[in-house]
């Protein structure tokens, strides 16, 4: 029988020990990261038409904007201008690439896989799949690619948070429809090496949770699902439910959320499975030089972390100019964070995503 006490939704399920499960150290390489976001931005103003209110947005959620995808793009060109930005800024040839993860929810076809998509796009001949983990799926698709590369299977993976989520929600669900938008985010990941052990050199400059010194990568991680459907899900056009003329009338084929447990659950969650994958790796939080949570709603964001003790500068904040934007959530904060110098060789980055499913995901990276 498996050790793991099923809870309600509002705490991440333990295991007997008391914590939840959590796995070890994985060394390697973090090469590079790369983003993209649609060009149409859309503000909470350009919704009021469809009788949504600006003011109510914002003091719920703390979005004032989001980016939409047109018409002829779909999630594998947002995730191939992600990858591009992302391998042009490692100086690595789409050829390389040895294994491929897209995480996301919105695919272009039910099959073939939106990875294979992407790899037809890039030129590349590697094992491609995609990862479905929702707004936790980024993270997933982090540690499976963390474990080929650290196996030797691979030495280039990259992996792709890429998602359309305007496309997922009813225009009249004025309360639902304002928070999701678009975008595509990745990272390439690379096998570790004596050079890149830590401590620095003294000379350069130091975060200070690099005093502790350690090879970069991924020092510990959690992911889980609670197995709870009906709090986020779409419940037409599966095999379950496929469309019909009267389901889509009906709106079967958008998503539905049960918003205020799932408020309560994702702060559960992200306080949870932080405090414990920070302490599994026997650091702190006051350790932690940045931490990047899953850009939900900058309210269930201020809720988590009010009992951390960390200064609210070192949390990544970019909902309000991009919304939830799912499996993109993760790498698009990762990658803009990065490139605003707030992420450098040595920094100590905490990673959270929760979402659909219930799923989450939990890392403590060495950079």
């Amino acid at each position: 029988m498996s050790d793991v006490i099923k809870l309600s939704t509002g705490s991440v399920p333990r295991t007997k020990s008391g914590r939840s499960r959590l796995g070890g150290a994985i060394p390697l390489h973090f090469a590079s990261t790369g983003s993209f976001v649609p060009r149409q931005v859309v503000t909470n103003d350009d919704l009021a038409h469809l009788g949504c209110d600006s003011q109510w947005i914002i003091q719920r959620t703390g979005i004032r904007e989001r980016r939409f995808a047109s018409m002829n793009e779909a999630s594998s060109d947002l995730a191939y201008a992600a990858a591009v930005n992302c391998l042009e800024s490692a100086g690595v040839g789409a050829e390389e690439i040895d294994l491929l993860l897209v995480t996301t929810i919105t695919p272009d076809y039910p099959t073939p896989s939106t990875a294979c998509v992407l790899q037809q796009k890039l030129g590349c001949c590697a094992p491609s799949m995609d990862i479905n983990a929702a707004c936790s799926g980024f993270v997933y698709g982090l540690i499976t690619a963390a474990h080929y590369v650290h196996s030797g299977a691979a030495r280039n993976a990259l992996v792709v948070g890429a998602e359309i989520m305007s496309r997922t929600i009813s225009p009249e669900d004025v309360k639902t429809y304002p928070l999701f938008g678009d975008g595509a985010g990745a990272v390439l990941l690379q096998p570790a090496d004596s050079s890149d052990d830590l401590p620095l050199r003294y000379d350069e400059p130091m975060p200070h949770s690099t005093m502790h010194g350690s090879m970069p990568g991924i020092l510990a991680y959690t992911l889980g699902s609670e197995g709870n459907i009906q709090a986020l899900c779409t419940p037409g056009g599966g095999s379950r439910e496929p469309l019909t003329v009267e389901g889509i009338a009906a709106g079967r084929q958008y998503m539905r959320m049960e918003g205020r447990s799932v408020f309560k659950w994702a702060v559960r969650c992200i306080v949870d499975s932080c405090n414990d994958v920070v302490a599994a790796a026997g650091y702190s939080m006051e350790d932690v030089d940045l931490l990047v949570l899953h850009q939900a709603n900058v309210r269930i964001m201020d809720a988590a972390v009010e009992g951390f003790s960390i200064p609210r500068e070192r949390v990544v904040v970019n909902v309000d100019r991009y919304g939830n934007t799912s499996a993109a959530s993760v790498p698009l904060a990762l990658d803009e964070a990065h490139r605003q110098g707030k992420i450098g060789r040595g920094s100590l980055v905490l990673l959270c995503g929760f979402g659909s499913g219930l799923t989450w995901g939990t890392a403590l990276v060495r950079w």
